[in-house]
């Protein structure tokens, strides 16, 4: 579990760099009550995500698994392998489109006032129909066979990540007080301008990751050259 783990949090990370959560919680950060307003959009988002998760995983995902009751180490490469190329895949489309993805989020409109919980909740429900990456996540965690309380941590785990950069906007209220705003108002004007390029990198690595693990997994049992060069790395990236 700790091998998938790392994978989940691998790809979660790099799909918490989202403007369209990023944004609106920054937004809502220079409110009136930016601790209270961050905390529930916060909220509102990871449920909706979470609760989206757990449908695909214990829904559909457990009905796959009623067909293969018990994945085989190859399905559970496939799975991985499949992830990975699809974050790569990711990464690709947003290093093509990165300049107009840039300056249609710079040239975007600031989020109209709506509760705290409701913009969370539009967001998400916006988002979570081309959430990619948490399919490729939740696609190597159905495909790794492990029991439903594992496979509902794990959807957590990724959801805890995955709204890590709007706890990190509550910690920076928090801590820098009055400065708060200078701070994140300059993380926002950043995060316009270049977030489709940092997002690009860390889908890219991700995916290299998780591909390298599935790639490895699938290839480290072939006699010869090429499966004592698969067991290297793949002793070398899992630990």
């Amino acid at each position: 579990m700790l091998r998938l783990a790392g994978i989940v949090v691998s790809i979660a990370l790099a799909d918490s760099l989202n403007p369209s959560t990023i944004a609106p919680a920054l937004y809502l950060a220079a409110g009136e009550r930016p601790r209270r307003d961050v905390l529930r959009f916060t909220g509102t988002v990871a449920a909706v995500f979470f609760a989206g998760g757990l449908v695909l995983t214990i829904g559909p995902g457990q009905l796959l698994l009623a067909l293969i009751p018990h994945p085989t180490a190859i399905v559970r490469y496939i799975a991985e392998t499949v992830a990975g190329v699809a974050m790569i895949i990711a990464s690709v489309v947003l290093w093509v489109q990165r300049d107009r993805l840039g300056h249609r989020s710079s040239s975007s409109s600031t989020p109209e006032h709506r509760a705290p919980a409701l913009l969370g909740l539009t967001v998400a429900g916006i988002e979570l129909p081309t959430a990619f990456p948490y399919f490729a996540a939740i696609a190597a965690i159905v495909g790794s066979g492990l029991s439903v309380v594992q496979d509902v941590i794990l959807v957590a785990i990724y959801n805890l990540c995955f709204v890590s950069p709007l706890l990190a906007i509550v910690v920076v209220i928090t801590v820098a007080g009055d400065r708060a705003e200078q701070v994140l108002t300059t993380a926002r004007d950043y995060l316009h301008e270049h977030w489709p390029v940092i997002l690009a990198a860390l889908a890219l690595l991700a995916g290299l990751f998780v591909t390298a693990l599935g790639v490895t997994g699938l290839t480290s049992g072939v006699h010869g050259r090429v499966g004592q060069v698969s067991r290297r790395l793949r002793r070398v990236i899992s630990h």
